[in-house]
């Protein structure tokens, strides 16, 4: 099987430019155009039709893209289930946010063994909208996300939400808050959003980051003002440092689990996603009372 093949079409679906292709594959202009004319050879139908105005799908094109993606897939599945990983029996491959890493990231991995004890866990931290690319190519099994891609073959369910507050060294009311002394956190678009609506002035400041470890850095060395995690806000205000920024509210950001379709009803999937949804509501629980 030609995979190279397959990987070509899917992102000159996404690029629409031969050249672009090219540069994102590390490949040459010519070799994109010989690797879709062997698919197209192989499958007996134009797959794109090019113009002064680029590059567009066919027909044929556009019915063979969903079939792509799934033999991209299968064959990631297939590559790495064949694989030898030490003396396990199976490999599982796990994504989550930068940001639910600190506080989850142990427990969960701890009850993942304790629930799948021959199974070899591989995790990795990264941002949502590559998390959703590596699952609909197969390269992750399970992820825990913050942005949801709303891919037809991804399936999402809402397993909870994390806060942050704004504090600051500087300030105890958000009116004092100089975007100059302000880090900006972008944690999701989510987040972002909000964020705008509560305090759209300080979006310019100089600095800014889009995880929570980086974000408390720059804190503790330069001074000033941020939304960080309320864990981390309870760590820095016990130093006696930092203050809550009284009229602030708090931003929430909600928590997705996603999996590709083929592996939604899955027992060892739905053992996975009961530790996660179990550890959300315990942090409810203990944050309510």
């Amino acid at each position: 099987m030609q995979i190279d093949l397959i990987e070509t079409f899917l992102d000159l679906m996404e690029t629409s430019s031969f050249n672009r292709t090219g540069e994102r594959l590390g490949i040459t202009q010519s070799t994109v155009s010989n690797r879709v004319q062997a698919l197209e050879a192989s499958l007996g139908r134009k797959l794109f039709a090019r113009s002064r105005a680029g590059t567009r799908p066919t027909a044929a094109g556009l019915r063979f893209l969903d079939h792509a993606r799934n033999l991209r897939h299968e064959w990631t599945q297939a590559s790495r289930a064949v694989a030898r990983v030490h003396d396990f029996d199976q490999a599982l491959r796990i994504g989550m946010q930068h940001d639910l890493a600190a506080s989850h990231v142990g427990e969960w991995v701890s009850e993942f063994r304790a629930t799948q004890p021959a199974t070899y866990f591989y995790v990795e931290l990264d941002y949502s909208i590559q998390m959703n690319a590596d699952l609909l190519s197969g390269a992750l099994d399970l992820a825990v996300l913050f942005t949801p891609g709303h891919l037809p073959d991804i399936h999402y369910d809402r397993v909870g939400e994390i806060s942050y507050c704004m504090i600051s060294d500087t300030a105890e009311r958000l009116s004092e808050v100089k975007p100059e002394r302000y880090i900006f956190a972008n944690y999701s678009p989510a987040f972002d959003r909000l964020h705008r609506q509560i305090a759209g002035n300080l979006v310019d400041a100089p600095l800014a980051s889009g995880q929570d470890r980086v974000v408390a850095g720059m804190l503790a060395s330069l001074g000033g003002s941020a939304y960080v995690l309320d864990e981390t806000a309870k760590v820095m205000i016990e130093a006696e440092i930092y203050r809550l920024v009284e009229d602030a509210p708090p931003i929430t950001q909600a928590v997705y689990a996603a999996v590709h379709l083929q592996h939604r009803h899955s027992h060892i999937h739905k053992r996975l996603l009961s530790v996660i949804r179990n550890h959300f509501s315990q942090d409810t629980a203990i944050a309510e009372f």
